[in-house]
């Protein structure tokens, strides 16, 4: 599922834009004049403690969240007051955390629901095809109910079921959550294979090892805000970074395990 311009119908400018969003539960602000954007193919990393807005900000972007202030602009179009379905018709898809598959249906139907908003029945059987092909384990349970895969598999369901709505940005959402090293793995190397096609991808990660393995760019979110932003790369030589997430032999670790492979954060 290679997305390419002439898919988009991009505009000039970022894919996603937002400008000081303002956003949170009740009386509680989480995010507070929080401004950053996605170029069309670019993978970003959120990065940032339990609390900072990570989430929220996806919820924003995913309709699920109406902001109390600033503006989130796709393509040019300002998108903040949409519907979620109305979101996921612009190609704008988030893979919850958590997993939140249907538990109670197969694997194909889990992949089924997740092209809701198309009319194209043969199309969908074709990307249905296409993708058990790309995650074998699952083609190997398709008829399973969801329920019953395991927590990596099912993860891998979560990622597949949101690709069926052909998005132009994909939203995750901490998917390496109660995963064993061993899923992690092979959840990120699907997420690796996804950027490599071209999708535009937003990561939300604890695990910042992985997050600035696969994305170019990041944002530090600190109290709703973005503390510092630069590509993952570099980051990694910060110092408040290194301190405040990797930890100073972490990160030195992390430089040596890429060096060693050969292989740097995607270009």
């Amino acid at each position: 599922m290679r997305v390419s311009p002439e898919q988009s119908g991009a505009v000039a400018g970022p894919l996603i834009a937002v400008n000081g969003l303002l956003a949170g539960y009740g009386r509680m602000l989480v995010l507070d004049q929080l401004t950053l954007h996605v170029d069309r193919g670019e993978a970003i990393a959120l990065i940032g403690h339990n609390g900072t807005g990570k989430s929220t900000l996806l919820r924003c972007l995913s309709g699920q969240l109406k902001p109390r202030g600033g503006e989130i602009v796709h393509d040019g179009v300002r998108i903040d007051g949409s519907s979620p379905d109305q979101i996921v018709r612009r190609g704008i898809v988030q893979v919850p955390a958590g997993r939140r598959v249907f538990p109670r249906m197969s694997c194909l139907e889990n992949l089924e629901a997740g092209a809701f908003t198309r009319t194209d029945r043969a199309g969908v059987r074709h990307d249905i095809a296409a993708l058990l092909e790309r995650f074998p384990k699952l083609a190997e349970k398709r008829h399973q109910n969801a329920g019953v895969l395991s927590g990596g598999e099912q993860q891998l369901l979560a990622i597949a079921r949101g690709l069926m709505a052909r998005p132009l940005l994909l939203m995750i959402d901490e998917p390496s959550l109660g995963l064993s090293p061993i899923m992690v793995d092979q959840v990120f190397d699907a997420i690796v294979d996804l950027v490599r096609d071209g999708m535009s991808v937003i990561l939300a990660e604890q695990n910042v090892y992985k997050a600035l393995q696969v994305t170019q760019r990041a944002y530090v979110l600190a109290q709703g805000r973005v503390a510092t932003t630069g590509e993952s790369r570099a980051l990694l030589a910060d110092p408040e970074v290194r301190r405040g997430y990797l930890g100073v032999d972490g990160a030195a670790a992390f430089g040596a395990l890429v060096e060693a492979a050969g292989r740097a954060v995607p270009a």
